[in-house]
């Protein structure tokens, strides 16, 4: 867990480095420096974004359990036709 924080935390540094000047001047004081182009027009705009991230998360936790430990144990199920 701790190197996929260290990981994740080097992406958001990483991600800072590319707003210009111009964009970092005129975005909101929370995602200064972040976003690169037009910021937020209204509040609506965080809230379709943050739930967005919330299925992305959700997507990408489930797909990474199912691919670790799938639970396939049918022994009638596709996959032991291929084995055959």
């Amino acid at each position: 867990m701790k190197k996929i924080l260290t990981f994740l935390a080097l992406i958001a540094f990483q991600i800072t480095l590319f707003a210009c000047p111009v964009c970092e001047r005129n975005q909101p004081k929370a995602l200064r420096g972040i976003l690169h182009g037009a910021g937020p027009d209204s509040n609506w705009d965080y809230v379709s974004i943050g739930i967005t991230i919330v299925i992305a998360i959700f997507a990408l936790i489930y797909s990474v359990k199912w691919l670790v430990k799938p639970n396939e144990n049918n022994p009638s199920h596709i996959k032991y036709s291929i084995f055959k």
